[in-house]
């Protein structure tokens, strides 16, 4: 009776065969079947065995045992699916400057930018450090400055860069500054400032230095200022008599000015035609407000003591009157003859 039953499954499966044939749900539906022959028929070997001919399970492929003897997986061969992975990073930030490390020149008492241009910032800050040594101090946060010294600022430019603005630089403001990004890992751009001094020389006619200078009236002043060591010329050459300031006085008359910009250093010459004792003084020269020197001129009428010199740079020899002169050497010449023959020699010639 069971074997009855297991008969009429067996044309059930039959009827469906045709539905499912291309199915992978088929194999599945083969196995059970297989399964519950072997069971009906009593036979306890395990070793999977084809079916007889004539069965229907002839028309199943030659490989089939082989493919169900493999894993097996539902993924339909002609749906495989294609996972790529896309990773998109955020732009990091970057110099625009090809270098990590800058060297600025700046004359003494000018102005001077350090610059430092950024791309693709991304909402990161930009700062600017003053370093001394292994201390760093903090100049310029974003855009709002945290120094004390008011000649420090940050001027941002279109598109991208950074500039600290450093006024009236001097001695002091030589050395290492940083501008940093505040990525991970932090960005570092270091700028080297050097300040240069000029060197500041004032010449008579001839191209002498001396500290004073001798002019006979109504003769012509003249001096030359001789400024080396100058990077970038970014201020005029000034001459001043006392607090009056030459270049531009009318007042007087008879002054002219005449300066030449020359690579690397600069020559001015000051003229006073007609000189009188009113023009007797100090007078400097002037680049900027701090680099400067000073020589006396005195304006003489007449012939004066020993040393002074007049227009043609010619010293005047003060000279002693010769009667002067001898009554000297004789009162000179008593005292030592006193004091070595005695008293009685020279009461002898009448000279106690």
């Amino acid at each position: 009776m069971q074997l009855d039953r297991y008969r009429t499954d067996y044309r059930r499966v039959y009827m469906c065969i045709s539905c499912v044939m291309r199915s992978r749900l088929f194999w599945i539906l083969a196995i059970i079947y297989s399964s519950l022959h072997h069971i009906g028929s009593g036979s306890t070997s395990t070793t999977l065995k084809r079916p007889r001919a004539g069965d229907p399970f002839d028309t199943f492929p030659k490989n089939f045992w082989q493919e169900f003897s493999s894993p097996f997986t539902d993924t339909p061969e002609d749906e495989e699916l294609e996972v790529t992975e896309t990773t998109t990073h955020e732009p990091f930030p970057f110099f625009a400057d090809p270098y990590t490390t800058l060297n600025i020149s700046t004359q003494l008492s000018s102005n001077v930018y350090l610059h430092c241009r950024v791309n693709d910032l991304q909402g990161k800050t930009v700062s600017w450090m003053r370093r001394r040594g292994e201390d760093l101090t903090l100049i310029t946060f974003g855009q709002h400055t945290y120094s004390g010294d008011s000649r420090y600022s940050l001027e941002f430019e279109e598109p991208n860069d950074w500039k600290l603005l450093i006024q009236f630089a001097n001695e002091r403001d030589e050395g290492p500054y940083e501008c940093q990004v505040s990525s991970h890992p932090p960005l570092v751009l270091l700028v080297y400032l050097t300040i240069i001094v000029p060197h500041v020389e004032i010449l008579d006619e001839r191209g002498s230095a001396t500290p004073e200078k001798y002019y006979k009236a109504g003769s012509t002043i003249e001096l030359q200022c001789v400024i080396s060591k100058i990077p970038h010329p970014s201020s005029y050459i000034t001459w001043r008599h006392g607090p009056r300031l030459l270049n531009y006085d009318t007042s007087r008359g008879g002054i002219s000015v005449k300066t030449d910009m020359l690579p690397g250093r600069a020559l001015s010459r000051l003229y006073i035609a007609n000189a009188n004792r009113q023009d007797t003084g100090n007078y400097t020269c002037m680049l900027g407000n701090e680099i400067t020197e000073t020589v006396m001129v005195h304006v003489l009428n007449g012939e004066e003591p020993a040393a002074m010199q007049h227009a043609n740079g010619s010293r005047i020899k003060a000279s002693i009157p010769i009667p002067t002169m001898v009554v000297f050497l004789v009162g000179y010449v008593v005292r030592l003859v006193s004091g070595l023959t005695g008293s009685g020699m020279a009461g002898s010639w009448g000279l106690r």
